[in-house]
């Protein structure tokens, strides 16, 4: 049989390419230290001898690689695989939701990568690890390394200095960097390793030690941060389709005045004597800077390349108003009452001072402001509506469920007594009381404050110590409830779990930034009797907060309409 020269350079090329393709995927782990491999193993459950050589360690990676890091979704819990396939904006089907096989086999089908991605990713890890990062996170990463950042500290600064300097730091602290040690994780807290697990869905180890908690975020991190790229995309997606008629709707709804009002703040100049349908042409013609699409835009690459223009983009609706957020908390805490005080201490574990005064109490407060609230406590029920509160206090065969009159605030200190009383007692009751707060309370997050009453509110607000005036409307009330919510569960930390709701949400994305690009021409508008600087830092921080009150009408008429 005779073979032509191509026919022979073919054969050859195919045969190379697969030998390539097999050196390049094995080539992942085969590069890694000894004590890598171990971690691997360690950090994906996978038992291994001691001593072992390196052929033997390296052959127990390859046997369990593509179910760890192709499929890992095989061995999540009903509840992982349920947050992943709604992040999907995939439904489960009825009847399935507790039935493993079932849900794995649905999230097989809505997977969103291939083996080969999954595996090429782990060739450069500095690429993702630090995308689930918090702006202090990464800042005290860099300071704790002697790494220089530019002023002023923005995110996407930050993540170049920490993925450019990623190696000569392992390096100079003699670690391996392929596939990283709790070394990376020096500067978080335990608080903050519980933080990033729960905000993601996954469940955090019990019993949890440090070492568990760093190996489970570590395992998890590569996940986040392609769920976090991938629901910026879809925001961006929504927030394109949803441009023209959100900003018709929210113009519709201007008196002249306020187009004026508006077109002056943006620097857009309209000709004296305009009528409606021209200043209205005018403000179309300009609705970039109305809707913030620009910045809308840019969401899909807003956890991509920290030197996109994108991000820089993305960061002025978000990580510019998380750098000033210290400042913010720090400014709304100094008004909060001595036992939101103290009950912010509690809720972190921190010793609240004996007979202290104010200014000790918010000096504390302020020096723990990094500390999120995680894990249960009497404080886990403390945004939670009355019917959530109800609906507890019946699984404890609480007799105040059952009274018709009792008041949210009653249903609160019951549903707090009920819990101390469980963790104090500890053993089976103690088991099924964080069962149930685990089930239970995302549902009881999902609408906070959307369902109370203004008297609810309003005796909430009091607890802060932050007074109410009359005539404020509902969405002030939420606003500032929301507001001062946030602070006491994260502090002055950025909650990721509330700019993820924001981002799979595309519509709600871009009425936050509806608010940021009429916030400077409404200010006067919002918050009667605050200063105006809080009602600046509000509105920068819609991504995380809800705006004022002029915007927020706005955005209640577009969900109208829509």
């Amino acid at each position: 049989m005779r073979f032509s020269l191509s026919s022979i350079l073919l054969v050859a090329l195919a045969a190379e390419s697969t030998v390539a393709s097999s050196w390049f995927s094995k080539a992942v782990y085969n590069k890694w230290h000894e004590t890598e491999l171990e971690r691997w193993l360690s950090d994906h459950n996978v038992p291994y001898p001691t001593p072992a050589d390196r052929k033997d360690l390296e052959n127990l990676v390859k046997s369990n690689w593509d179910s760890k890091v192709a499929t890992p979704y095989k061995d999540w819990d009903p509840t992982q695989l349920q947050s992943y396939l709604k992040a999907k904006g995939t439904e489960v089907k009825k009847g399935s939701e507790s039935n493993k096989q079932s849900l794995v086999s649905q999230v097989q089908s809505a997977w969103h990568e291939s083996a080969d991605t999954a595996s090429n990713s782990y060739n450069s890890v500095k690429d993702w690890i630090f995308d689930g990062w918090t702006d202090s996170q990464l800042k005290d990463f860099l300071d704790r390394n002697n790494v220089p950042v530019p002023q002023p500290r923005k995110r996407d600064t930050m993540l170049a200095a920490a993925r450019s300097n990623y190696e000569s730091i392992a390096k100079k602290l003699n670690e391996a960097a392929h596939y990283p040690g709790d070394w990376l994780y020096e500067s978080w807290s335990e608080s903050d390793l519980k933080q990033f697990l729960d905000e993601r869905g996954v469940p955090v180890p019990q019993p949890s030690s440090r070492d568990k908690l760093i190996a489970s975020v570590r395992r998890n991190s590569r996940l986040a941060a392609t769920q976090m790229k991938e629901n910026a995309a879809s925001a961006s997606a929504s927030a394109k389709g949803s441009k023209e008629s959100l900003s018709d709707a929210l113009l519709d709804s201007w008196s002249d005045s306020q187009i004026k009002e508006w077109a002056d703040s943006n620097g857009i100049k309209v000709p004296q004597g305009s009528k409606r349908n021209e200043l209205l042409a005018l403000a179309r013609k300009h609705r970039d800077t109305l809707t913030g699409d620009k910045v809308a835009s840019s969401a899909s690459s807003a956890f991509g390349a920290a030197t996109s223009n994108a991000q820089n983009q993305f960061a002025k609706a978000t990580d510019d108003a998380s750098l000033k957020s210290e400042d913010a908390f720090n400014e709304a805490v100094s008004s909060w009452s001595d036992s939101r005080l103290k009950a912010f201490l509690d809720a972190r574990g921190v010793p609240v001072p004996q007979g202290g005064k104010k200014d000790e109490l918010v000096k504390q407060v302020r020096l723990n402001r990094q500390k999120a609230a995680t894990g249960w406590s009497a404080w886990t029920f403390d945004t939670w509506t009355t019917e959530n509160l109800r609906n507890w206090l019946s699984t404890q065969n609480n007799k105040a469920a059952k009274q018709s009159g009792a008041t949210r605030d009653e249903l609160f200190k019951q549903a707090q007594d009920s819990y101390a009383s469980a963790s104090k007692s500890g053993g089976s009751n103690y088991a099924s009381v964080t069962s149930y707060l685990a089930s239970a309370t995302d549902a009881a997050k999902d609408s906070t404050f959307d369902t109370w009453s203004e008297s609810e509110l309003k005796s909430y607000l009091d607890s802060y110590g932050v007074p109410t005036y009359q005539g404020s409307s509902m969405n002030e009330l939420r606003a500032m409830a929301r507001r001062n919510a946030d602070y006491f569960r994260y502090g002055s930390s950025t909650p990721q779990g509330s700019i993820f709701g924001r981002l799979q949400s595309g519509a709600q994305w871009v009425f936050d930034q509806l608010k940021i690009g009429v916030s400077g021409g409404r200010a006067s508008a919002s918050y009667e009797g605050e200063k105006a600087g809080d009602a600046a830092k509000e509105g920068a921080t819609s991504a995380t907060n809800r705006a004022g009150e002029a915007a927020q009408r706005a955005g209640d008429k577009v969900k109208e309409e829509l």
